[in-house]
Parts: C-alpha cells; sequence; structure tokens
C-alpha cells in the first residue's frame, strides 16, 4: 500500500520533471498564469523543493546542493531552445526558491517530528 512519503517522493520527481519541461520547451508551451513570470518561477521551486525535502528528510543537505546546481543546468538548457534564453537573473529567482523550498520542507519535518512525540 502507497505510503505518503511515496506520494510526496512522487510529487516531487514529476514537480522537477514539469519544471525542466517548461523551462527548456518553446516558449509558446509554457503554461500562461496571472502572476509574474519571477513570482511563478519562484513559487514552483519552492514548493518543488520542500516536497524534495519532505520526501528525503535526512538528505537536506544533499538535496540543497543538487536542486542549486539544477537550477544552473536547467537554466543552460534554453540555450538548445530557439525561442528560449537563459538569464543570469531567472537562475538567480528559482536559486532563491530552492533556498526558501528546502527551509520550509526542514520546518514542515522538525514540526511533524514534534507532533510525533507528543502523541
Amino acid at each position: 500500500m502507497p505510503t505518503i512519503r511515496s506520494f510526496v517522493r512522487f510529487a516531487a520527481w514529476t514537480g522537477l520533471a514539469v519544471i525542466i519541461f517548461v523551462t527548456v520547451a518553446p516558449i509558446g508551451v509554457r503554461p500562461a498564469t496571472i502572476t509574474s513570470a519571477d513570482l511563478d518561477r519562484a513559487i514552483a521551486f519552492v514548493v518543488m523543493s520542500a516536497l524534495f525535502v519532505i520526501a528525503y528528510p535526512r538528505r537536506i543537505l544533499p538535496i540543497a546542493l543538487a536542486l542549486l546546481l539544477a537550477v544552473f543546468l536547467i537554466e543552460l538548457g534554453q540555450y538548445f531552445s530557439v525561442t528560449r534564453h537563459p538569464q543570469f537573473h531567472d537562475a538567480l529567482v528559482k536559486a532563491f526558491g530552492v533556498l526558501i523550498g528546502v527551509s520550509t520542507g526542514g520546518l514542515m519535518n522538525r514540526v511533524s517530528r514534534r507532533g510525533e512525540k507528543l502523541l
């Protein structure tokens, strides 16, 4: 029977795959949103990073480092798309999202562990 952790792992990996696709696919494939592009980027990386930390609670530092590296590699992947152009600013926004997401996921793990001790 699937556990909550396996669902969160699936969501984290699926989120990463969607982010990679949306980042390197032609600009016409990018979904329209009601917020700014920077806010979209930040939120996507916050949620995905938090999911990874929740899914793998004992691997916070490797996750943070891997996702920060992934941010810049994904951004560089835009060189292979005719309609996209990598921007250092975009990578910084995504990296900031990773840091906030890792922190949020770590905090959620701590709160969850405290709740288990109280029960």
